[in-house]
């Protein structure tokens, strides 16, 4: 069966990495949270200080379109000294395919 969401592509994959700090999550989410984004899944963890985080949110009710998410989440990775990025989950599951 196939995931409304998948369909209409309004899935996005987000990947953060970067140096361990507190408000990272909150920071990410709270774009998200400002434009109706909603998340559907999140991973986070550590490793020897590095923090690393996938989400995978809907942007079907969003109030702005993807380059204008994707721009704000580069300029929050400035602020913080993180890489972010978003990409369609179509394109993210292309370039990763095994």
């Amino acid at each position: 069966m196939v995931n409304k969401n998948e369909e209409s592509g309004s899935r996005v994959i987000i990947s953060v990495l970067g140096q361990d700090r507190v408000g990272i999550i909150a920071g990410v989410s709270q774009i998200l949270s400002e434009h109706n984004i909603n998340i559907l899944d999140i991973s986070q963890t550590i490793m020897q200080g590095i923090f690393t985080m996938i989400m995978i949110i809907d942007m079907e009710k969003s109030s702005i379109d993807f380059a204008r998410l994707k721009g704000l989440l580069q300029q929050k990775g400035e602020e913080m000294g993180l890489r972010i990025d978003a990409q369609h989950e179509k394109v993210f599951r292309y370039m990763h395919r095994i």
